[in-house]
This record gives C-alpha cells, structure tokens and sequence, in this order.
C-alpha cells in the first residue's frame, strides 16, 4: 500500500469565516476546550449497491478538438481490500457510499495550486450536474475505481478537479453523505459496524499524483482522472510508524468499538458526537476535510456543514 500524505493546511468555513488550521493546531484547540465553538456540533443488513447516475454533463470554454474524459472515484486499496488500523482492528469494508455533486474538471493555466489560498481560474471545464452515489467498495479486491461518468471534454490537460459531498437523495445511504459499513476484528472480537456521516464537505484540488499520468486529454481520445478517498486518515495504518503524521492525526477504530451495543456499532453523526469524548469527536471532525485527494495530490478541503 503506498504512503499517505497529510496536507498541512486546512481550510474550513464556519459561520462564513474562513481560516488555516491544521490537524496539529486542531487537536491543540480540542484541548483548549475551543474546538467544538470552531466546529460545532454537528445496522443492520447488508444494502444493495444503487445503480450509478450518469448526470448531465457540460462543456465550457472549450479549446482546440475534443476526447472522452472519464471520471472515477477510488477508495484505494484500503477500502477494496481492507486494512489493520493503527490500533489493531482487522477492517473489512461491505460498502463504503459516497454522495458527490457539482463535480467539475478543469483545465487551468497556471496551474492550481489548492495550497496557497487561490481561487481556481479555469481556462476550460466540464461538469457533471446532478447528485452521483458510488459505492467505493464495489466489486473484488482487484476492482477499478469505480466510474462516475465519461463526459465529453475539449483536448488538453485537466489539472483540477472539484467536488461537493453532499446528503444522498435516494437509495441505501439516503440522508447521508458518507456511510460505511463493514466489520472490525481484534483479538477474536469481531464488530460489524455502520458508520452513517451527515457532515457535507467540498474538495477543490490540484493536479493528479501517482505512478501514471492522469488527466491528459489528446483529440479524439480518452483520459481519466480520478477523486480519491484516504480511509487510512480515518482510521490509520498499523503498516506506517505509529510516530509518523498519519497515526498521529487518526481516530483509529478503538473509540468507534466502544461504542458498540450488543456487539455491533450502528452510529450516524448525532451518536458520534453523543459517545466520543471531545477531543475525539474534535479529531474525528479535523479529519473529514483530509480524505479528498486526487491520488496523491492534495486538494483545498473546505468544512461546509456541521450538525
């Protein structure tokens, strides 16, 4: 599995304000006792997967011949084929659903760059309308990324890619922005949870990052380009240093067990904010805004709503 990158800046809206923190000045302010005024406070069977949307899509200020651009969403190798936390919890994933709106590719000159607080000028840009819920789960361990549509796209290259996470309108995780549901195994206890968050986030972010190119469109071809989710910010990786930025900035699963009743955690955003203490309730809020990349890249993470 390859090595997660934290971005050092987070940026959050509360109230209309807008500020830099990061996760470090974060857990600072939890234990201040100030967090929750800067963030305020916001089972069962196994559901089948929805059928994607394809959305309507838009072309603006395009440029020279046109391609296909494909979009995907990827929850990584994490989520395919599951992971031990930072703490030792064996996690497995059923379905992991993402609700995503208003997602937009651009082409921008000079490039975005999502740390430095500038506004994304696109030269060209296509857009999906309409809400899409993916389920980043679906399929075998080996799976693709799953796809959200193949819009048509003017050549170029496509150096930014925004997305809103927004409450599903229909379907198993209706209500929710992002549900995941799976189990947890340690020392021979096994605990099927579902994790049901109502927190509304958007991404804007730079340039794909990987081993391949992403995001290059020649006339008359196809390109990809992809949002990709980092699980392991959730809940860690027993296969990084437990020093290292990653672990220390993550929940990992051991606050979500002991919320467990009768064996089985079954939690949405009021209960979460309910069981955790206040400095775990705090991370756990800190870390939503980090899971949106694209592959490596990082992206602006913008707080939206809380409850």
């Amino acid at each position: 599995m390859q090595r997660r990158l934290t971005p050092d800046a987070r940026l959050l809206i509360d109230s209309g304000t807008m500020q830099h923190i990061s996760l470090k000045a974060a857990a600072a302010i939890a234990l201040g006792g100030l967090a929750l005024g800067l963030l305020p406070g916001c089972g069962g069977e196994s559901p089948t997967s929805p059928a994607p949307d394809t959305g309507t899509e838009t072309t603006t200020t395009p440029s020279g011949d046109g391609g296909t651009l494909i979009l995907r969403a990827n929850g990584e190798d994490f989520v395919r084929q599951g992971f031990t936390s930072k703490d030792g919890w064996e996690i497995t994933f059923d379905h992991v659903y993402v609700s995503l709106a208003d997602i937009t590719a651009a082409q921008t000159d000079p490039p975005f760059d999502p740390e430095a607080g500038n506004t994304l000028a696109a030269k060209a840009e296509v857009k999906v309308e309409g809400n899409q819920v993916v389920d980043l789960a679906e399929g075998d361990a080996t799976a693709e990324p799953i796809l959200i549509s193949e819009v048509d796209a003017p050549a170029g290259r496509f150096n930014a890619l925004a997305w809103r996470m927004v409450p599903a309108e229909s379907g198993p995780s209706a209500g929710y922005t992002l549900w995941m549901q799976g189990t947890a195994t340690q020392d021979g206890e096994t605990i099927p949870f579902t994790v049901k968050v109502k927190e509304e986030l958007a991404f804007t972010c730079g340039d794909f990052v990987g081993d391949d190119r992403k995001g290059i469109l020649a006339a008359g071809n196809t390109a990809d380009l992809e949002a990709t989710f980092h699980f392991d910010h959730l809940f860690g990786d027993s296969g990084t240093p437990a020093d290292d930025s990653l672990n220390e900035g993550a929940l990992g699963f051991g606050p979500l067990a002991a919320l467990a009743q009768n064996g089985v955690v079954d939690v949405d955003s009021t209960a979460l904010q309910a069981g955790l203490s206040a400095t775990d309730y705090t991370t756990f809020l800190a870390i939503l805004p980090s899971l949106g990349h694209v592959g490596e890249g990082h992206c602006a993470e913008v707080k939206l709503t809380t409850l």
